[in-house]
């Protein structure tokens, strides 16, 4: 049994934040041994709690930390949930931020959690880690993700941040310098890294999406694995949350 098989996911509803979705649902990955331990809010991507964002909760709790992942599409669905979701994170407010919240609070409220909570995003997903990076967390994990509109502002006061680009990514070129540059110049401790040869989606360690559209996001879209990107991503962030949430 692999070390990530060892953690048990356990579907969870989360109480809502006003504004939120009514019955959020959520996945939490509990780590083995005894507590207390840190908390992290992991956010998923397009495609919503599907098997690749499962293990991403599993090895989160795995490293020690106390993983809940809040299902964004909770209220009607992928299908009926994306494009509204998209347009939240773009303007900086709406449900999705509601929903965020409510997974930090319920989180921080557990009485295996120590205190100090972190959020990991990427994707879309990364694009709203990024705007809540200055609202009530410790630490950011943020990869292959949009910036804020207006990044001086959202950026202000956040978290100390550790993301990832990929360089052979057609949506986000030069985002990671770009980035770097924003997080410089508001005083926010940072290690962006960008991987030349690294498309869109490069954590995953499974093709995502309906199958029938997986060649089209494999070489339009470039959404793809690479496994040598995402193993030195985990551990600057595996790194980075040892930093930031054990201290």
């Amino acid at each position: 049994m692999t070390d990530l098989q060892r953690i048990a996911l356990h579907d969870v509803e989360i109480p809502p934040a006003p504004g939120g979705s009514p019955r959020l649902r959520g996945v939490l990955g509990v780590p083995e041994g005894p507590g207390p331990w840190p908390g992290v809010v992991l956010l998923h991507e397009a495609f919503g709690v599907d098997g690749v964002m499962r293990r991403q909760v599993q090895r989160i709790a795995a490293t020690g930390h106390l993983a809940l992942m809040p299902d964004l599409f909770t209220d009607g669905g992928a299908r009926h949930a994306l494009v509204r979701t998209f347009k939240a994170v773009a303007a900086g407010r709406g449900r999705p931020f509601a929903d965020v919240e409510a997974a930090r609070a319920h989180l921080a409220a557990m009485p295996g959690c120590a205190g100090r909570l972190g959020v990991l995003g990427s994707s879309v997903g990364g694009g709203l880690a990024l705007h809540v990076a200055a609202r009530g967390f410790d630490a950011a994990a943020v990869f292959y993700a949009r910036l804020p509109e207006d990044p001086h502002t959202a950026l202000l006061g956040a978290c100390p941040v550790v993301a990832g680009y990929g360089g052979a990514d057609p949506g986000l070129r030069g985002t990671a310098a770009e980035l770097t540059a924003v997080l410089t110049r508001v005083g926010v401790r940072h290690d962006v890294r960008e991987y030349p040869g690294a498309g869109h989606g490069f954590l995953h360690d499974a093709p995502v999406g309906p199958r029938a559209l997986r060649p089209v996001l494999r070489t339009v879209l470039r959404i793809r694995p690479d496994p040598g990107a995402a193993a030195d991503t985990w551990a600057r962030t595996d790194a980075w949350f040892a930093e930031h949430l054990r201290s």
